[in-house]
Formats: C-alpha cells, structure tokens, sequence
C-alpha cells in the first residue's frame, strides 16, 4: 500500500493542474528552430518551436505528448521561457537535473515553479520525461542562435 500512497503524493493535485493548463501549445508557423526530444523510457515526447531576438526567446510554441510529470515540467517551462536567454535555458536544465539526480536546490526564477517536481526525485524512471522540455529548448535556443549568425 505503501508504494500506491508514493504515487498517490507523487501525482499531487499542483501537479495535475499545471498537466491540465500547458501555456503555448500552439506550434509556431515559422519558428527559428524546432527540436524534438523523446524519452526512450517512457516514449514522452516534446516538440519545441521558437524564434530569439536581440539574445532572448521572443516565440514559443510546443507540442506534449508526456506523462502528468513531463507535462506539469512543460507547464512550467512554457509559463517562463518567453523573454529567456540561452544561458537562463542551460542553467535551469543544469538545475533541475541536480535537483532530480543529486538532491540540489531548486532551479533560479523565473524556473523556480520546477521546485513541484522535487518529489520526483525518486522516481528515476520519470527523470527523462521531466528534462524533455528544458532539452529541447536548450537545443532550439542553440539552433535558433546559429542560425542567426549564418
């Protein structure tokens, strides 16, 4: 009984609502760069689209086709990525895999609202999942920036 009270606590009511109420999930019609990242554990998936001005995120769209966990961390990333920088991108997904992986602090705002998943830390198996989104737009970041120089 143990185990289903884990998943139970895990599933919490804070992170359902933010797997309900995903911020931009329109694709972009003509982003800087599009990414998509899969989970070979669970077959998550997230596409992320965005185009950078002047060094920050000015677009972003994704398409979630994650678990409740891959979902609330969409949730998240997509309710703070607008306005972000490369470097806020790579630090936040350095953080939030230290949170998971080795019991570090919770990401730097604007990615603090990642600090809901800290009760997945144990649950290994989930940890993919939860990094799709900041690996996708860390790796669309860099495309979108080589682009802009080429």
């Amino acid at each position: 009984m143990s185990g289903e009270n884990d998943l139970i606590k895990l599933y919490s009511a804070r992170i359902l609502a933010l797997a309900a109420d995903i911020p931009h999930l329109d694709r972009l019609s003509a982003p800087g760069a599009s990414v998509k990242k899969r989970s070979p554990l669970c077959g998550s998936t997230i596409t992320v689209d965005l185009s950078m001005k002047d060094g920050r995120i000015s677009e972003f769209g994704q398409e979630v086709k994650a678990c409740a966990l891959g979902q609330a961390a969409a949730s998240v990333v997509g309710a703070a990525i607008v306005g972000a920088t490369r470097a806020q991108i790579e630090t936040a997904r350095a953080q939030l895999k230290a949170m998971l992986k080795e019991d570090g602090p919770v990401p730097d705002a604007p990615f603090d609202g990642l600090e809901v998943l800290i009760p997945a830390r144990e649950y290994k198996n989930r940890h993919a999942s939860i990094m799709l989104a900041l690996d996708a737009a860390a790796e669309a970041c860099s495309q979108a920036e080589q682009a802009d120089c080429a």
